[in-house]
């Protein structure tokens, strides 16, 4: 008889075994972060660990890929979609194959898909534009920044997609920098408000959380990146990716502003600059990157390149990749956008870990950092995306969003030739009115770069929103007569008979070097629109823009006008202020220059002469209906 029992104890044992051998620590989720990484990263190899900071573009990924190369992280660069026009659906189901190819690897650590959506998720399809940051930061309205951040969150997730390489809290010093719309203000103290955005995007952190972890509140939520670290906005004469010459004292106080305020925040990823500091590429510089980031400030996320961007510490480009791999590892940066030529990045770089060039605790540094983004934001236990948000892209909850911001970001800068006698807000009643300009009918020239492709698109064709024109049109009483050309002569003009015009120029999409200007003019026919309209009858001009332009030698002609930056799909915004419906409060977050001479011009400069002076806005109050 004795021998059941010990049978029932071998088989007791063998089952304790099995229960041992099915508990694996880093799979729980009930285990702190800090042990599932340690228990996680003392099985990895170092191929595994390699794989892990490789971050490589949609269009050379596949599952096959994901699972031999183990790679932690796959991107879409600007414009780079699954199909032209794909809906959320198409989008997840692309995610979620590489994803497979991830979670069948040995360890089946899951990667992450990120995307840049700079103003709403703006590569796809239908997805809310939102206006871009220089319009954001003439708001003054952080409470209303971190909404925005709430809605693209949504909206990136309908799409499968956890990770956003936004927001970009550059402190652009130089409108001759094609980037500046990208930035909030030349203040550093606007840009630091607005880093609400970062929670909007992320959640709130939890009382008592340790400064400089990275925080992710679930499956609403995405995983945020603060950029271009450090100095992007400062380069000598806007010139991008260019040097930024400035003391340490400078460049903490300017240009550092919303790093600090992002930290506290729990920002989970920052990028780095491809600009240099006093002539040293920032993708080198240890000193800034594992002295003052992960030292100093405690920054615990993980530490992101630019696309290319340890390519482009040599110049040309790509000259010495081995030199570019030592560099850029050992300045501290955990994971290389590679984008294409994964295998070489794979191989230089195990290469030297090997011959104990790179040390091993700088992999390990580099993959503790990604691994506890990853477990924090709960893609280990949700790593397949759902169809539950498919409803959220281009919502009209979120396209009233942005119809309020852009409201808000209107910055009016002249009504009338004098106060007493305002020219807005318009009459809705008129017999005739002109609508005119390059941008008064151009869905894409007021939505600008990053915008479905990464150098921005003309026509209406690119995506659904609302014209300025058509808004207009939607606004004006029913009985008034909406006459539309683009580029009339005063003759037609004076012929018209039209009670008064509107006006809208600015300038051609464009994102990045491509935006680079020293001269900052208008778009062609525009300078000929405005003395051929407002030359003739009362008039106001809305500009479209990415930045302040040259407008001096036209103000004389105009009886009223208005920065309307880069509004976004939402151009309802603009009638319902132009009209009354609601009042102008934006102010500028960037100094208006007389000239381009004079720049770079910045609020607090000892030679400040601007057109308009940074925080001026006229008000207006809407008209009781």
């Amino acid at each position: 008889m004795a021998r059941i029992p010990i049978f029932l104890a071998g088989l007791l044992l063998l089952w304790g075994a099995f229960a041992e051998a099915e508990y694996i620590k880093y799979k729980d989720p009930k285990q702190p972060i800090n042990a599932r990484i340690k228990d996680l990263m003392k099985r990895m190899t170092l191929e595994e660990k390699i794989g892990q900071m490789t971050q490589i573009e949609r269009s050379v990924a596949s599952a096959e890929v994901m699972k031999k190369y183990f790679i932690g992280s796959v991107l879409s660069g600007g414009g780079s979609v699954p199909v032209k026009q794909a809906s959320a659906e198409t989008w997840i189901k692309m995610v979620n194959d590489f994803q497979k190819g991830s979670l069948s690897t040995r360890l089946g650590i899951p990667m992450i898909y990120g995307i840049d959506a700079v103003h709403g998720h703006n590569n796809v399809y239908k997805a809310t534009i939102f206006p871009h940051n220089v319009g954001l930061g003439a708001t003054r309205d952080p409470e209303l920044v971190k909404r925005i951040g709430a809605a693209t969150a949504l909206e990136v997730r309908a799409t499968g997609i956890p990770y956003v390489f936004a927001p970009c809290i550059a402190v652009c010093r130089d409108p001759r920098w094609g980037r500046c719309y990208e930035s909030f203000s030349e203040d550093p103290k606007v840009v630091q408000a607005m880093t609400e955005i970062v929670p909007g995007l992320q959640g709130e952190i939890p009382a008592g959380s340790r400064k400089g972890v990275p925080f992710v509140a679930g499956k609403t939520k995405v995983a945020a990146c603060t950029k271009h670290y450090v100095g992007d906005g400062g380069t000598t004469d806007g010139i991008n990716e260019n040097n930024t010459v400035i003391s340490r004292h400078g460049l903490l106080s300017i240009h550092m502003a919303g790093y600090y305020t992002s930290i506290i925040k729990g920002v989970s990823t920052v990028m780095v600059s491809y600009s240099s500091w006093n002539g040293v590429k920032m993708h080198t510089n240890r000193d800034l990157i594992t002295g003052f980031l992960k030292n100093t400030l405690r920054f615990r996320g993980f530490v992101i390149s630019d696309w290319q961007g340890i390519d482009r510490i040599t110049s040309p480009p790509h000259a010495n990749y081995t030199y570019s791999i030592h560099a850029g590892i050992s300045a501290g940066i955990d994971m290389i956008m590679v984008p294409f030529n994964y295998t070489e990045f794979i191989d230089g770089l195990t290469d030297q870990v090997k011959k104990g060039i790179i040390p091993m605790s700088r992999i390990d540094d580099a993959v503790k950092r990604i691994l506890r983004v990853k477990f924090m934001m709960g893609i280990f236990e949700n790593p397949i995306a759902d169809e539950s948000l498919v409803n959220q892209l281009g919502s009209q909850e979120h396209r009233e969003l942005a119809r309020e911001a852009v409201r808000k970001s209107l910055v009016l800068l002249k009504n009338g030739e004098s106060a007493d006698k305002p020219l807005l807000p318009l009459p809705k009643k008129a017999s005739k009115i002109l609508v005119a300009g390059s941008h008064a009918d151009n869905l894409g020239y007021q939505c600008g770069g990053w915008t479905i492709e990464w150098q921005g698109l003309g026509g209406n064709n690119l995506t659904s929103g609302t014209t300025i024109l058509t808004a207009i049109k939607n606004t004006v009483d029913p009985s008034t007569e909406v006459v539309y050309k683009e580029n009339p002569d005063s003759q037609f003009v004076k012929s018209g008979e039209f009670s008064y015009a509107i006006v809208v120029v600015g300038e051609h999409p464009y994102a990045e070097t491509q935006g680079d200007s020293m001269n900052l003019t208008i778009a062609e026919p525009g300078p000929s629109t405005i003395p051929n309209v407002c030359g003739t009858i009362k008039c106001v001009v809305v500009i479209v823009s990415g930045r302040p332009v040259v407008i001096q030698p036209y103000m004389k002609l105009m009886n009223a006008l208005v920065a309307a930056w880069l509004p976004g799909t939402e151009g309802q915004g603009i009638a319902d202020v132009l009209f009354g419906d609601y009042g102008f409060t934006g102010k500028l977050s960037r100094t208006w220059f007389k000239t381009v001479d004079q720049l770079p011009m910045n609020v607090g400069d000892r030679y400040y002469d601007p057109l308009f002076p940074f925080g001026f806005g006229l008000t207006t109050q809407p008209i009781k209906p």
